[in-house]
């Protein structure tokens, strides 16, 4: 008699385990539950590429502190040389820029594409 109860419970229990596996594997492949999870794996992707970018330039802006003190593009400026002025280096590119059509640039010459 305990012997058929002993069976008949786990029998029992072990297919509610398995109704139970089974409808939580189902609920996983729905579209809806497959779209959330590819939308948490690409914030996820995101995350990583943005914390890689952030890695990127640290380690640029790392480098280019130890190159400019190795060529010493950060040494004190000698006294003897002329100090050029912010004003003096915005109207030479100024000038320059002038010098050089900006486009788009209308012309009133119709055979251009000839």
């Amino acid at each position: 008699m305990f012997r058929r109860t002993f069976w008949f419970t786990a029998g029992a229990a072990a297919g509610v385990w398995a109704t139970t596996k089974v409808n939580r594997k189902i609920r996983q492949l729905t579209p809806e539950s497959l779209a959330a999870q590819a939308a948490d794996k690409a914030i996820e992707a995101g995350h990583r590429l943005k914390d890689f970018a952030l890695d990127v330039r640290e380690g640029m802006v790392r480098r280019e502190a130890e190159l400019g003190g190795a060529l010493g593009l950060q040494a004190p400026v000698d006294p003897e040389l002329p100090a050029v002025s912010p004003v003096a280096v915005e109207a030479a590119e100024t000038r320059r820029a002038a010098t050089y059509r900006t486009l788009p640039y209308n012309s009133d010459n119709r055979n251009e594409d000839h």
